[in-house]
């Protein structure tokens, strides 16, 4: 071959270096001693013979003749060519900041290159992913989100989204793939788009009250379901009577059955606050029909009818249409009729719908002979009226008595804490009346958690002497969470003498919910676990 006379050559020429190194070494070895001062400047040939076989074939790179620098005292330096060098290009990156330090120079003694950078400062694969995320660097693909208007470009990387998600992957990867670099998502907010992407890039879910929907829908359209869970956990915590309509609507629309339940819970027990909170107005027409059909809705019609029609002069709007009462009977439809007019009084009735102008001469008429004839008409309302929800009551004593010299009160409280390990309502306390026979009380009725009011209502009952239990209801029942210490207190002043509880139960259960009760450092007139007033929590579950 035309080469081997070259490396024949080549090879001899190798040979003779090694033997001249070997017959100047006692003199390089004197050399040594006088640059010992020096100690980073050591002669060529005495490093090579001195390092290791693999560090003497990478010194082999690297010929004098080439790159080697020969000083005024002998000794030989070695430099990289400048094709070998290499530099770390600074990462650009709009969220994330990565540290970068250029290429450190060749080391001679150890022939060793260390590059600090990014990646060895962020050593584990999850780290250097997340610094990956709307970041510029090395980015495949980016993304138009948000309306026309609004939009933001956002940069990611193909593999990344493909492995977090089969609708990306088949996206980037499938069949259809799309070869565009832009790729425009309209219906998704970009605050929303973002959070589902720092998922994917690091495993960290960020999720705030106000995006949170957005960021549900945004986890369904591409079928990333641990962060679509952790969007519902998050949901369920923050549900209450104010936004459990909207939740109610998005639950239904995302098909998730379990948050759709607890949406129906709040409702049912709730269903005034609810109903009569903002988020009614929000919601879709399917979604209204569907609460008017509820049995277990507990409130009053009137409040009822009154809703729908705030819903009705909102969509109104969103349509673009006076809010008129035929323009408002015309959006409604068939929800209308699914309002139990008859279940009102004839007072709520004549005072309320008959007077709204929504109904035609003809339903006001057949209803007010509903209401009074002995023949009653066919009426295209419900009749029947709604079941409501059945309170439950725990009791806490298993006997009562009364003395002549107790129980008394002279505005002294009365107060005990429980907690529950199931979601519930407390409606209200049962109390123990006089029992030197009938007798009115005035009370005030109290729940806190950790310190803080969370419902307060002055009210009146009246005991007819015997040792029963008298319902004292709150304005509205209370949501209570599970595994929390809560506070009830009942303020009474009426008859001195009333009966007590006895033999006290730390823990009660009722139905599928188990109740335990500790003493409270509110109760200033002696009622605590093992006795005195407050027997029963009326509640719904």
């Amino acid at each position: 071959m035309p080469a081997a006379p070259e490396c024949k050559l080549s090879h001899h020429g190798r040979i003779m270096k090694c033997v001249t190194f070997l017959l100047l070494l006692p003199e390089t070895l004197k050399k040594l001693k006088r640059a010992s001062k020096h100690p980073g400047r050591l002669s060529l040939c005495y490093n090579i013979l001195t390092l290791p076989l693999e560090k003497r074939m990478a010194a082999e790179l690297y010929p004098v003749n080439d790159h080697a620098t020969v000083q005024k005292n002998g000794t030989v330096m070695l430099s990289l060519p400048e094709k070998r060098k290499r530099s770390v290009e600074p990462v650009a990156q709009s969220t994330a900041s990565i540290a970068t330090t250029p290429t450190t120079e060749q080391n001679i003694n150890n022939n060793n290159v260390e590059i600090p950078s990014w990646h060895s400062a962020h050593p584990t694969l999850r780290e250097r992913n997340a610094l990956m995320f709307n970041n510029e660097h090395m980015a495949d693909v980016h993304f138009m989100v948000g309306p026309p208007s609004e939009s933001e470009r956002v940069p990611a990387h193909k593999y990344v989204l493909a492995v977090g998600s089969s609708v990306f992957c088949a996206m980037f990867y499938g069949d259809l793939a799309e070869g565009d670099s832009d790729i425009h998502i309209p219906d998704v907010e970009p605050a929303a788009f973002l959070t589902l992407l720092k998922y994917m890039y690091s495993d960290e879910i960020e999720l705030a009250a106000d995006t949170v929907l957005a960021t549900l829908y945004a986890a369904k359209k591409y079928l990333v379901s641990a962060l679509a869970r952790a969007c519902v956990g998050f949901l369920e915590t923050s549900l209450e009577a104010r936004n459990a309509c909207v939740l109610l609507s998005q639950s239904r629309l995302f098909e998730e059955p379990e948050l759709t339940q607890r949406c129906w819970e709040v409702i049912d027990a709730q269903a005034e606050l609810a109903l009569r909170s903002e988020g009614l107005t929000e919601i879709d027409l399917p979604t209204l029909e569907h609460i008017l059909q509820r049995e277990t809705l507990n409130m009053k019609e009137a409040v009822v009818f009154q809703a729908v029609l705030g819903w009705a002069d909102a969509e109104c709007r969103r349509q673009g249409l006076s809010p008129t009462s035929q323009n408002q009977r015309s959006v409604l439809g068939k929800a209308l009729h699914l309002v139990r007019l008859p279940s009102m009084t004839l007072q709520e009735f004549a005072d309320g719908a008959a007077q709204s102008n929504i109904l035609t001469l003809e339903e006001t008429h057949s209803i007010f002979l509903w209401y009074t004839a002995a023949t009653k008409p066919v009426l295209g309302f419900p009749v029947e009226p709604r079941k409501g929800l059945t309170p439950q009551r725990c009791h806490r004593f298993q006997s009562s008595a009364y003395r002549s010299n107790q129980w008394r009160y002279r505005g002294r409280c009365d107060s005990i804490q429980f907690a529950v390990d199931k979601r519930v309502f407390i409606a209200g306390l049962g109390l123990y009346g006089s029992s030197g026979g009938k007798a009115e009380y005035s009370v005030r009725i109290e729940l806190k958690r950790q310190g803080v009011l969370l419902a307060q209502y002055l009210t009146k009952f009246v005991s007819d002497g015997s040792s029963s239990t008298f319902p004292v209801w709150f304005e509205h029942p209370v949501q209570v969470e599970q595994d929390v210490f809560y506070t009830v207190s009942a303020v009474l002043d009426g008859s001195e003498l009333s009966y007590f509880g006895q033999e006290g139960m730390t823990e009660v259960q009722c139905g599928k919910v188990t109740f335990q009760f500790q003493c409270s450092s509110d109760s200033t007139n002696g009622t605590g676990v093992q006795g005195g007033q407050i027997p029963e929590l009326i509640f719904y579950a």
